[in-house]
């Protein structure tokens, strides 16, 4: 449920109204726009007189909500939530161009594509330390010593960090680490949800392989019931019966969290495909449907990387693509690149 408080509201008057609603037992989601200040109401909402909210003269109008998800509903916050890291600002007119390798290699490795990307426009370096991988046999990334060289590389350029959690037991080795992503097959992993939602950094939350837009938002729900509002979402592509690519990129769904969310989306048009080639247009194509940045895979030998070289492209074709990507913000009403 919904109240939203009209305008004309003296402080008093609020306190008092939010007071009645704690006794209740209800907790509140409090959102203080400009022009409109809303009160969501979380609980038996079964408890609340709707007729006698109505009739305050503090309130404005009652809505019920019928989605699961509350908090990260776009009814209980309707202006878009800018999340700010090490500076720089993701959501509302910031475009943000996420880039790095799928896995940190070296030192040398992490630090010339650090710098790379830094060049082109990228906001922040993106690069795994610990890696999931079908394989038991496959790279498994450098683990704590990743974590050691991102830093390296963010010491070099100044690029905040990327990088994604595994395990409710790495909290403490992330404590460095400015945006912590929990991957698609950690998209349901509700004990890790509930424990990344006690920490005071953003989170970027990817789709899962096979999960509908609702169960991914109330994933997203998790973390923010636990106090932590900072989440930003990230459509990976999901899996389909189609295996010309290794995802299919579902575009549809940025239009669609735009109307259901406040929160940001950004698009990863490199785990999406699986192709390198296909990179740039569904970038461009993220982009003109109203995305709020980009997550890249871009390695500077990608023939020799030990993880996902088929999707990641050179530092080169990531510059172009900023530039090309730049020309569409306008039309769809970003300013930032990166900042």
């Amino acid at each position: 449920m919904i109240v939203v408080i009209k305008s004309s509201h003296e402080k008093k008057q609020l306190d008092n109204l939010m007071n009645w609603i704690k006794g209740l037992g209800l907790k509140i989601h409090l959102s203080e726009g400009e022009n409109t200040t809303i009160l969501g109401l979380i609980g038996d909402t079964g408890l609340v007189d709707i007729d006698l909210l109505r009739s305050m003269n503090i309130v404005e109008t009652v809505k019920r909500i019928q989605e699961p998800f509350k908090k990260a509903n776009r009814k209980f916050h309707p202006e878009d939530t800018v999340i700010e890291a090490a500076g720089r600002k993701i959501g509302g007119g910031n475009f943000t161009f996420i880039a790095g390798p799928c896995s940190v290699e070296s030192e040398k490795q992490i630090v010339a594509v650090a710098a790379a990307v830094k060049r082109a426009g990228a906001g922040f370096l993106r690069g795994g330390a610990y890696k999931p991988r079908t394989s038991p046999y496959a790279f498994q990334g450098l683990r704590e010593s990743g974590l050691e060289l991102l830093l390296r590389a963010k010491a070099e350029t100044g690029l905040p960090i990327v990088s994604e959690i595994m395990s409710v037991r790495h909290i403490d080795l992330f404590r460095d680490v400015d945006v912590v992503q929990v991957g698609a097959r950690n998209m349901q992993n509700f004990e890790l949800l509930k424990e990344v939602g006690r920490i005071d950094k953003p989170i970027l939350l990817k789709r899962g392989l096979a999960n509908t837009i609702e169960e991914w938002l109330m994933s997203a729900e998790y973390i923010m019931a636990e106090g932590n509002g900072r989440v930003v979402l990230c459509e990976r592509g999901i899996r389909t019966f189609e295996p010309y690519t290794r995802n299919t990129l579902d575009l549809s769904a940025i239009p669609i969290l735009k109307e259901l969310t406040h929160l940001p989306v950004i698009v990863d048009p490199s785990h999406a495909s699986g192709l390198s080639r296909l990179v740039l247009p569904l970038s461009l194509a993220s982009a003109g449907v109203g995305s709020d940045g980009l997550i890249i895979e871009v390695h500077n030998d990608p023939e020799h990387a030990l993880c996902d070289g088929a999707q990641s492209i050179r530092p080169e074709a990531f510059a172009e693509l900023v530039g090309k990507v730049g020309v569409i913000l306008p039309l769809v009403g970003k300013e930032g690149i990166g900042k």
